[in-house]
């Protein structure tokens, strides 16, 4: 493995754990409708998705979807050591099965009628790619900078572009 390739690695795992603990990203189809802050649940081990996303049918996010299309969602870790720009596509998808094993007690509170609920939503995100960043500032780097080296040449070594199928 190339030192670039384990890099990579190293900022993507990195992003997968952060996505796990937090979960929150800004989902949206682009231009068509802003992006708002979804619960993205991944399942299990999985490190390359779907994503899931419960909604509701009322949403202008959900009304306008038209079977698969290009979505980008945008990601910061809490402690904003990591961020991410992820790029794929969104559709909705009602496979009751997949309802059944994400529904929880967080999710059932927002729909009255439980999994029957007819505003009820489930929505699938399948990634494509992301661009991630490893946050490069602090003392380390205000340190190098003092030492003389670029601050842009060393923050290189933090920015990853991964294929996400």
């Amino acid at each position: 493995m190339t030192d670039d390739a384990r890099r990579d690695a190293e900022i993507e795992a990195r992003f997968w754990k952060a996505l796990r603990a937090d979960m929150t990203v800004m989902l949206g189809l682009g231009s068509e409708i802003e992006q708002r802050p979804m619960t993205a649940i991944v399942e299990g081990d999985e490190e390359r998705g779907p994503f899931w996303f419960f909604s509701s049918r009322d949403t202008d996010l959900v009304q306008a979807l038209s079977g698969a299309q290009t979505a980008q969602f945008a990601f910061s870790s809490k402690g904003h050591d990591i961020w991410a720009s992820v790029e794929g596509t969104l559709q909705l998808d009602m496979n009751r099965a997949v309802i059944d094993r994400l529904w929880n007690p967080m999710v059932a509170a927002w729909y009255e009628g439980g999994k029957d609920d007819p505003k009820l939503a489930l929505l699938r995100f399948d990634p494509r790619q992301a661009k991630l960043w490893k946050d490069g500032s602090g003392l380390v780097a205000y340190a190098m900078a003092l030492l003389g080296r670029d601050p842009k040449k060393d923050y290189q070594d933090n920015v990853a572009e991964v294929a996400l199928r």
